[in-house]
Formats: C-alpha cells, structure tokens, sequence
C-alpha cells in the first residue's frame, strides 16, 4: 500500500510537468516501485502525453473537428470549478430557448404575455400578477386589470414596447390585444429578432468565458503552463459547444419561421 502510494504521488507531481519534463523524470520511479507498478506509472505518463498531443493537432479538411481536451475537475478545483462554467454558459443556452419560446412565435399565446414586465410606481410585476389574462378568440387576447385599475397604462405600455409587435387597446379596465396576421413581413420580422436575440446571448456567452479565463491566467504563478493552457482550451471548448447549440436553435427557429 505504501509504494502504491508513493507511486500515485509520483505520477500526480508528473501530471503538472511540461512534456520534456516528464521524459527526463519518468525514470525516476518511487524508490522500491516494483515492476508492475512501475510500468504502470510509465504507461500512465505515455498515456497523458498523447492526450496532449492529440489535444495540440489543428483539424484538417473538411468535417473534422479539433481533439477535444477533458480535465478531471478534482484536480483543478481549486484554480476554478469547471462545472459552474459550464452551467453558466448552459444558462444563457436556455436563456435564448425560452426568448424564442416567449416572444418568437408565429402565433401569440395568452401565456406568451405572462412575464411581461409591467413597471408601475410601486416596482416592476409580470403582466399575469397584475392583470387576469385570457384568450377570447384566435385573433384576441384580453388582459382585465380590475384588480389593479391604476397600473392599466403602463400594462398597456409595457405591451406596446414588449417587442412582440403588439397594438393592444384599452377599454376601462379591459385591454384588448389583438393577434397579428401572420404575414411574410411579421414572418420575416420575427426571424430578424430571433437573430438579434442569438447575438445578445453569444455576448452573454462572451462575458462568461472572458470571466473564467481571468479566473485561470491568476494561478499563471502557481501551476505549469501545460495545466494552464489545458484549462484554457477546455473552457474555449465549453464556449464552442454552447455557441454550437445557439446556432442549431436559429437555424431551427428561422426554417420555423420561413420555410
């Protein structure tokens, strides 16, 4: 149990070496490592410097992809927590899915109005805690307010500037809202929001990234440059695949919209 030990010590100090450093120091085994354990060592070494290598290869022709690079969290955990980055990222990905849910739609919902921010002078309420919203035909949603009568111009401004291309109407405490006719211009309008909103999620996505890689180039003093620099790919990884996924749901949504 003790040489194994000192064996696992000697392959995690090998872990943070450059390569070159690791070939000059692979022979240097724990004292006492028998044969097994040390061929064990060897081929775990032979093993981490081929994922680097792998990792280093530019993608060549058509269709391929640069080697993905994977950290074990455990061992970087106190340089930066890996898994809350990429749910970060993974946030502003649905983020963007429920924008197109709520508000590029070919056709209008009474629930697509729910979280519409209404700001009166006592704060700002989603539309549905203000008003009772329901759908009277097809073409008509209507949004009572008698609850709070005060707060029916602002519901009705916050309609307007809701970005849903809406005309509500008020009548007392009623707002009418009726249904645009889903036109090739409402059609094609809609696709060129959808398109805006995927750009404001990628500079979300942008700022996550900038916020860890900061967070790595910090230890720059501390750790090897090969750990730093694995780091850094893995994160532009997790950026690549989450930009990846904003770009499936706009083709998507736009062959929605369009045809």
């Amino acid at each position: 149990m003790a040489m194994a030990l000192r064996c696992f010590r000697h392959l995690h100090s090998l872990l943070y070496c450059s390569p070159l450093a690791m070939m000059r120091r692979m022979p240097q085994a724990a004292a006492g490592c028998p044969a097994p354990l040390l061929e064990g060592c060897r081929q775990c070494v032979r093993q981490v410097m081929l994922t680097r290598q792998l990792a280093t290869k530019k993608a060549k022709g058509k269709g391929q992809t640069q080697a993905k690079v994977n950290i074990n969290a455990a061992l970087v955990e106190d340089i930066i927590n890996l898994e809350e980055t990429n749910e970060d990222m993974q946030a502003v990905v649905e983020a963007l899915k429920e924008d197109f849910n709520r508000n590029v739609s070919v056709r209008t919902s009474p629930g697509a109005l729910d979280h519409i921010i209404v700001v009166t002078k006592d704060g700002k309420f989603p539309l549905n805690q203000l008003g009772q919203i329901s759908l009277k035909s097809p073409q008509l949603i209507i949004v009572n307010m008698t609850n709070f009568p005060e707060s029916t111009a602002a519901a009705m401004k916050a309609i307007r500037e809701s970005g849903m291309n809406l005309n509500p109407e008020v009548d007392g405490t009623l707002i009418r809202v009726p249904i645009p006719k889903v036109t090739r211009e409402h059609r094609e309008s809609l696709a060129k929001l959808a398109k805006q909103s995927t750009n404001k999620s990628k500079d979300a996505l942008r700022k996550v990234r900038s916020k860890s890689m900061n967070q790595v180039k910090k230890f720059k003093s501390k750790v090897s440059e090969d750990t730093i620099w694995l780091l850094e790919k893995q994160i532009q990884q997790m950026a690549d695949n989450a930009a990846a996924e904003m770009d499936k749901l706009l083709a998507a949504k736009t062959k929605e919209l369009l045809g």
